[in-house]
Formats: C-alpha cells, structure tokens, sequence
C-alpha cells in the first residue's frame, strides 16, 4: 500500500459536514485536472465527467479516478454509473491511501465502501 497526495473528492458523498472546506491544491500527485479535482471543487460535475475521461496519463483503474468519476456521476444523479465506479475500486486487488478533500487520509477502498454505503439510499428512493 502506498500514499497517494490526491484530492479525491468523495468526502461529498460520505456524509461530511457542509462547512468543510476542500483544499485547492488536490491533485498533488497528477497533472492538471486529470483526476477532475478542481471542477468538482466548484461544483462542475459535467467538467470534472470530461477531464477524468479524458486523461490518458492516468490509469483507467486508478483509485483516485474511479472515485471521483464515481462522485461526479453520483452529484448528476447517474447512480449506477456512480455504484459501478465505487465497485471497481472496492474490489480492486489494489489499494493506496488518499488524501481526501477535507484532509483527511483514508485507504482507497475504505473511501469507496462509504461512499459506495452512502449512495444506496440515493438509490433507494428514486
């Protein structure tokens, strides 16, 4: 398991209280809005949705991808598409630690559990 400097924006998903503030300076550890950071950060879901899949530099399995991709999809109300992502990285062989938009570190698939736990009643009532 290694640390990944990311800014994997699933905090918004995990129930965190709304005067938490994201850090700005996210993707630390890839280039410039391959992981759709800072478009998530202002609420430009769409945005974030075009950079994550467009980036080649960055693996398609990679953690901090699928779990932003996932948030993105899950804030458009694309919530099967947001339960895939969240599943991919959940049973992924791989796992890293990531550095949350709020700051706090937490491992990848631990981040995809709460995210993937606090989606089902979104899906639920639909």
């Amino acid at each position: 398991m290694k640390l990944l400097l990311t800014g994997a924006l699933v905090t918004g998903l995990m129930g965190v209280a709304a005067h938490a503030q994201p850090t700005m300076n996210g993707e630390i550890a890839y280039p410039k809005g391959s992981i759709g950071y800072e478009a998530l950060v202002r609420g430009d879901n769409a945005r974030a949705v075009s950079q994550i899949l467009a980036s080649e530099q960055v693996s398609r399995d990679d953690p901090a991808k699928l779990l932003n991709l996932g948030c993105a999809y899950a804030r458009m109300g694309r919530m099967a598409e947001a339960s895939a992502m969240f599943a991919t990285v959940m049973q992924s062989r791989d796992s890293v630690d990531l550095v949350l938009a709020d700051g706090r570190v937490m491992n990848s698939k631990d981040a995809a559990r709460k995210a993937y736990a606090n989606l089902q009643p979104r899906i639920a009532t639909r």
